[in-house]
């Protein structure tokens, strides 16, 4: 009779080999992925929008930086012709070159307007060239980054006023701060007959702000501008012809003058313009605080005029006044 052996189809060795034994894993079974679901066309196109926002709001901030850079070095510029024709020389010559500029490229229609739209371009006008004759006679007898600082209190007061915050007083506080540092301490001590030119610059500039708002309303894409800017020029011939004579008909003067014009004029109303499509107005206003020490850099590497800790921090209380004002009133 044959043995068999003693655990031989016994149960314990039946369940050795039963699935769930260590020695015999049930393979993992496959979960299929779910299918991505594509992006709908609307969905691509607002991304796409965004995407070409971005670019354009990066594209006008450049554009802004571009025409504050340029006026300053324009009017850097223009303060080394001051020998060849004078402050009122040099601000003519501008004004004519950038009238003559503007009307051949806007070609702006003289008829279909009231008396109430030539009144207001007028006046736009009467504050473009006033504005830059007195700005003029400023940085003739002060640093270009002072002189931009002082005149910039006029659109920071505007700001502050039409605001109505309480939270204004302390731009204003600033702001003031920083004028009082450079009367007593920075650049060495302000000519006053400097420092009350820009500060009626900076009062005009604030009317100029008001008029060019009410100008745009009235006259279509930049006519009015063109018109105003002829205003101002035929103002400010007297004055110009009776101070520089013959000097306003030298070559080298007046290829200089007309650099000026297109730096100081012609370029940055230009790039404000194209700015302002994509840029909002808030945002533009902010950008514009740079022009205090965009003008001091120009004054500093054109005119070598030099900055001290006193002149920096004065520059820094009016940007963050005008940068802290803007903001406040937007939030309104």
């Amino acid at each position: 009779m044959n043995e068999s052996h003693p655990h031989a189809g016994s149960p314990a060795d039946a369940h050795a080999h039963t699935p769930s034994s260590p020695h015999f894993e049930t393979p993992p079974v496959a979960v299929p992925e779910e299918a991505a679901v594509p992006a709908s066309p609307e969905v691509r196109a607002s991304e796409r929008a965004a995407t070409s926002q971005g670019r354009g709001r990066a594209v006008s901030v450049a554009l802004v930086v571009g025409g504050i850079v340029s006026l300053q070095f324009g009017s850097a510029v223009a303060a080394t012709l001051f020998d060849r024709a004078g402050a009122a020389g040099v601000v003519t010559l501008r004004l004519v070159v950038a009238s003559v500029v503007l009307l051949v490229a806007c070609r702006p229609r003289f008829r279909g307007y009231r008396r109430v739209d030539w009144a207001t371009v007028v006046g736009f006008g009467v504050a473009l060239g006033g504005m830059n004759t007195l700005f003029y006679q400023a940085i003739d007898r002060i640093p270009l980054g002072a002189a931009v600082t002082l005149e910039f209190l006029g659109p920071l007061a505007l700001s502050v006023i039409t605001s109505r915050r309480l939270v204004s007083l302390v731009w204003a506080a600033l702001a003031l701060g920083g004028v009082v540092l450079l009367g007593r301490e920075g650049f060495d001590g302000l000519n006053p007959v400097g420092a009350g030119f820009a500060l009626a610059a900076g009062a005009l500039w604030a009317a100029y702000i008001l008029l060019s708002a009410r100008t745009g309303s009235r006259f279509p894409q930049a006519d009015g501008l063109a018109f105003a800017m002829t205003v101002a020029a035929v103002l400010s011939l007297p004055l110009g012809v009776a101070t520089a004579g013959s000097a306003l008909l030298d070559p080298v003067t007046v290829g200089l003058g007309a650099a000026v014009a297109l730096m100081s004029s012609v370029l940055p109303y230009t790039l404000e313009l194209l700015a302002l499509k994509k840029l909002p107005a808030a945002g533009f206003a902010i950008m514009m605080s740079l022009e205090p020490a965009a003008a001091a850099t120009a004054g500093f590497l054109v005119l070598h005029q030099a900055l001290g800790w006193a002149e920096v921090v004065a520059i820094a209380l009016v940007v963050a006044a005008s940068v802290g004002a803007v903001r406040s009133a937007g939030a309104k």
